[in-house]
């Protein structure tokens, strides 16, 4: 069972793709170069003593000769690579961690995995960031910069930066041992644990009156340290070992408008993203101000090279369609020749969708952004789960899809400990099923 599972391991080293054959094939044709430089110097000392009539095997016939002394070799050649492989990558691989072939083989793969664009924020964003880093290291993500509530939007008003928060979830979402980094990403000092040692980043008042958690103080002093945000998430990523890239739909400061349904009649206006769910009303429209801002020139690029977009799941209004709003982002996924997919939430929220179905959902982002920038929604069918919901808030339906103009794909995507998220391993199998 044992010698059956190292042949078994070893068989990946010959796996399509994984670069390894080249270089087996060039150092197999380079000992055999010199074997035979090697002969003709040898042959240079002929007669030889006669104790190497035995040590050569000329008492066995050549064809057997051959076969015995190149068994040798080749098992002296494995042996020396897997010796040579364990002291140059002991460094890098942890004692308790996969073997070097299969480490190398995940990598590879993932490393040749499709190129995914998720477009989103909050929680929702890194969920599925969590089930796609399995299958790719192609990923990348394009984060609302929205947000003003919270330790977020504290940091925004009082310091300047873009809000760090959902950029935070996505990087310890990537991050090799999520575990740790998103316990350490989330942890939040007790306030006034700095004290005035902190005064260089954050005014002392400014810790006491909100807890800042460390992955927000962490993204904003890289932003001190590297002179701009974008920056500082990409140094963030690197430090962190986090596969695929975290980037802002636009590197300008915008607010997040609504205009929500007022009884008896006629809208009312709320500024600020955190403000709208707070409002409780029927969301008419959302918008930004400014309107016109141009796009991050890296979420361009990475839209328009992708094989796969996604929008969602998040936060339909204040989630999604802040980055879609963004008008050359809307372009670029309309001018992208890439699978596009919105993923419908599994459950309504408070404030944003109460009652929305699958076709409320895509009808308010049609709205928004018109009817050609999806064509797939991939939506929930697991309505057999219960969950103790707030009022207002249950299980996305699937009706009234009938004759639509896009196709929906309903899949059971629920996370069985958390009935009203998705699950990140289904949700990622299904959208790589679909390129």
């Amino acid at each position: 069972m044992k010698l059956r599972s190292h042949i078994r391991s070893a068989s990946k080293w010959l796996t399509p793709g994984i670069g390894i054959k080249r270089w087996l094939l060039l150092l197999a044709s380079g000992i055999a170069v010199l074997s035979l430089g090697f002969s003709f110097v040898l042959r240079e000392f002929y007669p030889l003593p006669t104790a190497f009539y035995y040590l050569t095997l000329q008492f066995i016939p050549r064809v057997w000769r051959g076969v015995i002394v190149g068994i040798f070799g080749l098992g002296a050649v494995i042996r020396a690579l897997i010796g040579l492989n364990r002291t140059l990558l002991a460094p890098f691989v942890e004692p308790s961690s996969e073997s070097v072939v299969d480490a190398v083989y995940t990598h590879r793969l993932r490393d040749r995995g499709p190129k995914v664009v998720a477009i989103g924020g909050g929680h929702g964003l890194s969920v599925l960031m969590r089930g796609l880093k399995g299958y790719t290291s192609n990923i990348t993500a394009i984060v609302t910069v929205a947000d003003d509530g919270g330790s977020s939007g504290q940091l925004r008003r009082d310091l300047g930066v873009l809000p760090p928060g959902d950029f935070r979830n996505c990087i310890a979402a990537l991050a090799d041992d999520e575990a740790l980094m998103t316990k350490l990403f989330q942890y939040r000092f007790p306030a006034g644990i700095l004290g005035v040692e902190a005064s260089d980043l954050l005014r002392t008042s400014q810790l006491k009156s909100n807890g800042h958690s460390f992955g927000n103080l962490f993204i904003t002093a890289m932003a001190e340290v590297t002179g701009s945000f974008e920056r500082a998430i990409l140094e963030s990523s690197h430090v962190l070992a986090v596969r695929g890239r975290v980037i802002p739909s636009t590197l300008r400061d915008v607010t997040l408008m609504a205009d929500l349904h007022a009884e008896p009649t006629g809208l009312s206006r709320i500024a600020g993203e955190s403000h709208i769910t707070e409002a409780g009303g029927t969301i008419a429209r959302v918008y930004l101000s400014p309107e016109d801002v141009p796009a991050y020139p890296e979420a361009v690029r990475a839209l328009l090279d992708a094989d796969l977009i996604v929008a969602g799941p998040g936060s339909l209004y204040t989630s999604v369609l802040p980055n879609l709003l963004v008008s050359d982002v809307a372009s670029a996924i309309e001018a992208s020749r890439a699978t596009k997919v919105y993923v419908c939430n599994v459950a309504t929220q408070l404030g944003e969708t109460q009652n929305y179905s699958v076709a409320d959902h895509v009808e308010a982002l049609t709205m928004h952004v018109g009817t050609d920038l999806f064509s797939l929604v991939l939506a929930n069918n697991n309505m057999g789960v219960q969950f103790d919901a707030p009022d207002g808030v249950g299980l996305v339906t699937i009706g009234g899809v009938t004759g639509a103009s896009y196709r929906v794909i309903a899949l059971d995507l629920i996370d069985p400990a958390h009935p009203w998220r998705h699950s990140s391993d289904k949700l990622a199998h299904a959208l790589l099923e679909l390129v």
